[in-house]
């Protein structure tokens, strides 16, 4: 069995996005002088990346017979059959749908998720959604896992 990762990165107009803030750190930083110019241009661009990359490093794997989507880590046999969401339906389980106690996993840039009901009766959490841009994929590893998992 091949693990699955997947790294819920940023889109690339993020980052475009990052060397705007740093054109308008600079741009705050014109009266002053070239030399705060240039420090605030990189300064923003810096700070703006920093902040792009730490909310684009959320991670999924499945391994070890367990599924770890950030601080959640859960053996595949406590989940049930997961489902996938297309676009529609992620929006209306990330809105209207969603239940408080679920653990979410959710980027607003990625169209598609997975709803992985929780079957542990001790865990009060109903279902894990998480946003993932090959669900399928990530449906077949925890399937795969729970196949080879000893408790199986």
């Amino acid at each position: 069995m091949q693990p699955y990762e997947e790294r819920l990165t940023a889109p690339r107009s993020w980052w475009a996005v990052c060397v705007l803030v740093g054109i308008v750190c600079a741009l705050v930083a014109l009266p002053f002088g070239t030399l705060p110019l240039l420090g605030a241009l990189v300064a923003g661009v810096a700070v703006s990346a920093v902040i792009t990359s730490s909310y684009g490093s959320a991670r999924i794997r499945v391994v070890g017979g367990a599924l770890v989507a950030e601080e959640a880590k859960l053996p595949v046999t406590a989940l049930g059959e997961g489902e996938i969401l297309d676009p529609e339906a992620a929006r209306d389980w990330r809105l209207h749908k969603a239940d408080p106690r679920a653990f979410m996993l959710l980027r607003a840039y990625i169209p598609t998720a997975v709803r992985v009901p929780v079957t542990d009766p001790a865990d009060p959490t109903p279902y894990l959604y998480l946003s993932t841009r090959e669900p399928r994929r990530l449906l077949d590893a925890i399937e795969a896992a729970r196949e080879t998992s000893p408790a199986a």
